[in-house]
């Protein structure tokens, strides 16, 4: 008996430690001809303050939880009017208090978090105008329309145009 009351506090404790990750998601959709997938962990805001509390503003963030953020795209794109080749790449951004946000395309597309971020990978980088919605994007959502990349968290929305 001991050790089955022990079996069922080992699952769960461990039940309680999955449901508390960012889970995996993914988005995919076709701008202009061009397959786009973005791959990225969740996380939901759970009350904190992000911007400027959890992600700190001038520093550059993972644009996700856990592994980092990924960017597909099947074919050669232009990102905000800049040319950026077909691949699998990295996504950070580094948020700003005020002014613009940097959206960053890196070549390093296999890390954790932000740790091994080095700015001589980049293979773009595009500043992009954040707007900031009244309502609460709870969990952490990227999406592809047909203009471009979608990024909602907290009150924090950035559209990235691609063609």
């Amino acid at each position: 008996m001991k050790s089955f009351s022990l079996l069922l506090a080992f699952f769960f404790v461990v039940s309680v430690s999955c449901a508390q990750k960012s889970p995996r998601l993914s988005a995919k959709g076709t701008v202009n001809g061009a397959n786009i997938e973005i791959d990225y962990g969740a996380p939901s805001v759970k009350g904190r303050k992000v911007w400027g509390g959890l992600e700190k503003y001038g520093q550059v963030w993972r644009a996700g939880a856990n592994e980092n953020t990924t960017i597909s795209f099947d074919k050669d794109v232009s990102v905000e009017g800049k040319k950026l080749a077909a691949g699998k790449y990295g996504f950070f951004i580094i948020p700003n208090e005020s002014g613009d946000w940097v959206a960053i395309f890196n070549k390093k597309n296999d890390a954790w978090g932000a740790y091994s971020y080095s700015e001589s990978d980049d293979a773009l980088r595009v500043m992009i105008k954040p707007e900031f919605d009244t309502s609460t994007q709870e969990q952490l959502m990227y999406a592809v329309d047909k203009s471009g990349i979608v990024f909602a968290w907290e009150k924090a929305r950035l559209h990235i145009k691609v063609e």
